[in-house]
Formats: C-alpha cells, structure tokens, sequence
C-alpha cells in the first residue's frame, strides 16, 4: 500500500477540485474523497472527478458508478506513478469515464488531459498543459496552471 499523499499533491488536488467546482456548469460538480465503483469487485478512490448530479441527489452519497462520472482526475506521487499512469486510465477507459486527467508533479506541474475512444476502451490524449488548461470539454475550462500549484513543494 503506498504512503498516504503528501502535502503538496493534497494541495494540488484541493486547488483543482475547487477550480473546476468554480468553473463547472449546472449539472456538474467536483470533488474529491469518493469512491468510483468500476466493478463489482473493483472500487477506486480517484484523487478528485468530476460528476453529473440530478435533481435527486442529496449529497450524502460517498460512491458513484462510472457513469456519473464525467472526469477522473489522479495525481502522480511517490509510488503510484505505475498505478496512475497505467493501471487506473485503463480500468477508467474500460468503465466508459469520458475524460482523465493526470497531473504530473515532478518538476513544473504538468496537466495531462485524455479522451475516451469508446469504441477501444482505451483514453487518447488531448494535450499536454503547463500554462493553462485550456479545453471545452466537458466545459469551457480556462485554468492557469498557477491557480492549482501547491505552496508547499
């Protein structure tokens, strides 16, 4: 089992969720903490998604199936890099979760973004962000790079 997260990817992860949060339109919301069911016998905790609600969500949910979820978000640590840049896109692309992103935090932070190929259940990558994540999908976003770097590194 990998040591829990560090300060700074925590930090990395808050930023992010509360941006796209800000950023999302009706329908969507960002979080982080859930369980996403993949499986019957497969559960994640991505490091944040983003999901569809309905009107009769309460909020007092702690899990999702994929299909509410709209994007999967993991943050590259020390001792997930296997597991955040095979393991879990693949298990996310087989769910039929539209969109991953992966954000790199060796160096300058790196935002990887990814489509689904549903046809192929794999992801293909649709940029490469270290400035802005400038994308339309699944809603305009605008985000600098700036606003979801740590303090602490």
């Amino acid at each position: 089992m990998p040591p829990p997260p560090r300060t700074s990817h925590q930090q990395v992860t808050a930023r992010l969720m509360a941006a796209l949060d800000d950023m999302s339109s009706d329908g969507y919301v960002a979080v982080h903490g859930v369980e996403v069911r993949v499986s019957n016998s497969r559960t994640f905790v991505p490091d944040g998604v983003v999901l569809r609600v309905t009107g009769d969500d309460d909020g007092h949910r702690h899990w999702f199936a994929p299909s509410e979820v709209v994007i999967a978000v993991e943050v590259v640590g020390k001792g997930t890099e296997t597991i955040d840049r095979v393991l879990k896109p693949a298990l996310y692309a087989q769910a039929g979760i539209p969109f991953y992103w992966r954000i790199e935090t060796e160096g300058a932070l790196e935002v990887v973004t990814y489509r689904i190929d549903a046809v192929n259940e794999v992801y293909t990558e649709t940029g490469r962000w270290t400035e802005f994540v400038d994308t339309g999908e699944p809603f305009p976003i605008n985000l600098p790079i700036s606003r979801i770097t740590p303090r602490v590194r």
